[in-house]
């Protein structure tokens, strides 16, 4: 039997809501009772939770509503709907004897029952609840960092896409700052950036529903915020962008100052789609990109495309020739980054990238179809994209931190995935071929603490090498994960076939491996909880890779190589 649960809350405070069986339900909160918390269990099918209000349906989402045991707590927020008219919350296809209805919950504690778990990374952004993947609409404005993502309120499974806010001042501290964008009428809140025009943060994003045949409808949205990117309002003539494409998304607008104009691209596909617009709501096709270009592997997502500066600059060669552009402006080139799923090179999710001129209307790679560049040789880099109006024109880039092959399934509970450490982009130059550089952003170096002898769950490794070097990072338990770089192959490799609990998938034990396009002379190392990050000193190699030990790492051998190991300061 399933039912409709009635759920009248009369006590102020804290208070158990008690259920009726009938047909409909109905809250009446009083006003300081904000959060009406839903237990939660993640082996139980979805159910359906609405907000009434007056008669008219509010909010609708579906959350797996605890039957036999609760695993954790997500709040639905009230607020919205308090003082507007009738309330009514409705749960929909749950049995009658779900242990959730005995235990439902309405405070105003914005922390109740936050579960302090093991695998929460101490200096990575993560949600405070529930499910994130793809970092959207990043943006720097008046000395705040925003990162937009997508996010599930109400579980830590994907579904029920939103779009969450946290701020921060220096790239390591964040902010909750609560729900920005919230599904409506056009569908759920898919990936998208921000960008300012004249003082508004302006969000274009995709939104996306279902259709009766199967499959789902995506058109491109815009928003309006005038408090720097706290609130958003959704603009009346939405959406300004449609097409008949089955995966049409992602939209990453930018001002291009050589044309005078908004330049818009966004993934169609396995093409890339550029426009043009003046005023960010009616938009021009100029062309498209990917035909036979890199890896086709899966789905292209999550697009970017700027420009970057030559590190070691020289000469151009043959293969630039074709161009017929001066010596003078080769020092600058552009990048289109394509996150793409599957089709990794280790399998599952990863970020590809194309260097080559754009001229506003059309992109064109210097390199031969066949080419493929990764900006991460690790297993859990997604969604690679960058930060507009970042300060001292920079390209600061965040990625998600995990794989679609077993984001679902790794073992956190109330909350799931995080981003990588911020890195900031440059251009470098190896044999024929220019390559994307990635360096940790300089705020992690005001991370480092005192020196210490031994790793701990949160600290920076610095080994610096010689031609041939092993790093072996274990516990008492005798998990462990082996680093190798090879200066006569060129290469560097990450073994966490046994780094601790592999067993969640079949996908997550792998030996990775990273061409280093010549010799690495120091390799840094990011150790949190559940992650480490690897990065060659000058930018020519990065890899990231989750780990889940059953207690932290706090031994390390180093074979050729001299280590220096540095606390990081994190506020707890």
């Amino acid at each position: 039997m399933t039912m409709v649960a009635v759920m009248t809350l009369t006590m102020a405070g804290a208070q158990t809501v008690t259920p009726q069986a009938c047909e409909q339900s109905i809250v009446t909160p009083k006003d300081n009772g904000r959060y009406l918390w839903l237990p939660i269990q993640e082996s139980a099918p979805e159910g359906k939770v609405q907000v009434i209000v007056s008669g008219t349906l509010q909010m609708e989402q579906n959350v797996r509503m605890a039957r036999e045991q609760v695993d954790y707590y997500v709040a639905l927020d009230l607020h919205p709907y308090q003082g507007k008219g009738a309330l009514k919350v409705c749960v929909q296809n749950v049995p009658t004897g779900s242990v959730c209805f005995k235990k439902l919950v309405q405070n105003d504690d914005a922390d109740f029952v936050l579960i302090d778990e093991k695998f929460r990374p101490l200096y990575h952004h993560t949600p405070k609840r529930g499910w994130m993947n793809d970092p959207n609409g990043m943006i720097y404005k008046d000395g705040t960092w925003n990162l937009y993502y997508q996010y599930n309120p109400y579980g830590s499974m994907w579904g029920n896409m939103h779009w969450g806010h946290s701020t921060s001042t220096d790239l390591i501290h964040w902010k909750d700052e609560g729900v920005a964008l919230a599904p409506d009428a056009w569908g759920t809140m898919f990936s998208g950036s921000c960008v300012l025009e004249k003082g508004t943060v302006v969000a274009m994003y995709t939104a996306s529903r279902p259709t009766p045949f199967g499959g789902d409808v995506q058109a491109q949205c815009i928003a309006f915020s005038n408090d720097g990117g706290k609130t958003f309002t959704k603009y009346e003539g939405n959406p300004v962008l449609t097409a008949e494409d089955k995966d049409f998304r992602d939209p990453r607008p930018f001002w291009n100052e050589d044309i005078k104009a908004w330049n818009l691209i966004l993934a169609a596909g396995q093409e890339m789609r550029i426009y043009s617009s003046k005023d960010l709501k009616a938009w021009k096709y100029e062309s498209s990109f990917g035909k036979e270009y890199g890896n086709h592997g899966g789905v292209w997502e999550c697009p970017d495309l700027f420009k970057l500066r030559i590190t070691n600059y020289k000469l151009p060669g043959t293969a630039h020739s074709k161009f017929g552009i001066q010596n003078s402006e080769l020092n600058e080139k552009w990048v289109l980054i394509c996150n793409i799923n599957p089709g990794g090179p280790f399998g599952g999710s990863a970020t590809q990238y194309f260097v080559g001129q754009f001229d506003g209307h059309k992109f064109t790679c210097e390199s031969m179809p066949k080419v493929t560049k990764w900006m991460d040789y690790g297993k859990d880099h997604y969604a690679t994209v960058s930060f507009y109006n970042a300060p001292n024109n920079r390209r600061t880039v965040l990625a998600w931190m995990s794989n679609w092959q077993y984001a679902n399934q790794v073992p956190t509970k109330q909350f799931r995935s995080a981003n990588s450490i911020a890195r900031d982009l440059g251009l470098f130059q190896h044999g024929e071929e220019t390559y994307v550089s990635v360096v940790p952003s300089e705020e992690m170096l005001a991370l480092r603490g005192k020196k210490v002898k031994n790793p701990t769950e949160a600290c920076e490794i610095i080994v610096d090498t010689k031609n041939l070097t092993e790093i072996v990072l274990s516990n008492a338990k005798g998990e462990q994960v082996t680093m190798t770089y090879d200066g006569t192959k060129q290469k560097f490799t990450m073994d966490r076939t046994k780094s601790g609990d592999v067993s969640f998938s079949e996908a997550f034990p792998c030996v990775t491996e990273a061409p280093t396009y010549g010799t690495i002379k120091q390799l840094r190392l990011f150790i949190d909880r559940c992650s480490i990050e690897a990065f060659d000193a000058d930018g020519k190699m990065a890899m990231t890779n989750l780990v889940f030990p059953s207690e932290p790492y706090n031994s390390i051998k180093v074979k050729g190589g001299k280590v220096t190991i540095y606390e990081i300061k994190v506020k707890k």
